[in-house]
């Protein structure tokens, strides 16, 4: 069984979901015991309802990008904190190395954020460190000859991913993380949902900053 939650919004709603079932419930219960009762089931039966509607076994539905402009190859790289990695510059270098057309990278750098200021719509700072991480490796880019531009995406690297293939219509995807164990977008299985929602070629980039 698939897991119902997929991202953080689905978890926000979640949590949102299960205070106002918890709250009902009360509600109902100083009313009426049997109110309080008859508000448990229905409620019980919606939740199990969607959960099983969210959770079956059936894959989902790859989105195919519209495809590229003639005669050029557009390469969408997607990175948190790892946005400055050598390993991701020189992959980078090499993918636009093959390519025999005339390459276009888009960088995204999703907004990270804790979900507390998510939920709070506090995003200021953590736009802005973004656009500072993503400044300094677009720099380290257009040293290398590579022709980059980046913007700051949603905090969700799914929906960053979404939000730019509605513009930019990639040829490819570079997904770069930290190493296992340290990465949240790992543990979330951000890479397998990527390969299983894009109909693109998905290239994932290691990079460890620790080591440095």
């Amino acid at each position: 069984m698939r897991n119902p939650i997929r991202s953080e919004a689905d978890a926000f709603r979640f949590v949102l979901l299960t205070i106002g079932y918890f709250a009902l419930i009360v509600i109902g219960s100083v009313i009426n015991v049997w109110v309080g009762v008859a508000v448990f089931v229905v409620l019980t039966l919606a939740i199990l309802w969607w959960f099983a509607s969210r959770g079956g076994d059936e894959p989902p539905t790859k989105q195919t990008p519209a495809p590229s402009p003639p005669g050029e190859y557009r390469i969408l790289v997607v990175a948190n904190e790892t946005v400055g990695g050598s390993e991701l510059l020189q992959t980078i270098r090499a993918r636009v190395d093959a390519a025999e057309r005339s390459t276009q990278v888009l960088v995204v750098c999703p907004a990270l954020n804790s979900p507390l200021r998510h939920w709070a719509s506090d995003e200021d700072d953590a736009r802005a460190a973004a656009q500072n991480r993503l400044d300094a490796s677009l720099d380290a880019m257009r040293a290398a000859g590579v022709v980059a531009e980046g913007e700051v995406g949603d905090g969700d690297p799914i929906q960053a991913i979404e939000d730019a293939l509605r513009t930019f219509r990639p040829d490819e995807l570079i997904v770069s993380t930290h190493p296992p164990g340290r990465s949240h977008w790992l543990e979330r299985g951000v890479v397998e949902k990527v390969r299983e929602r894009f109909e693109l070629p998905v290239t994932h980039v290691t990079v460890d900053l620790a080591a440095r």
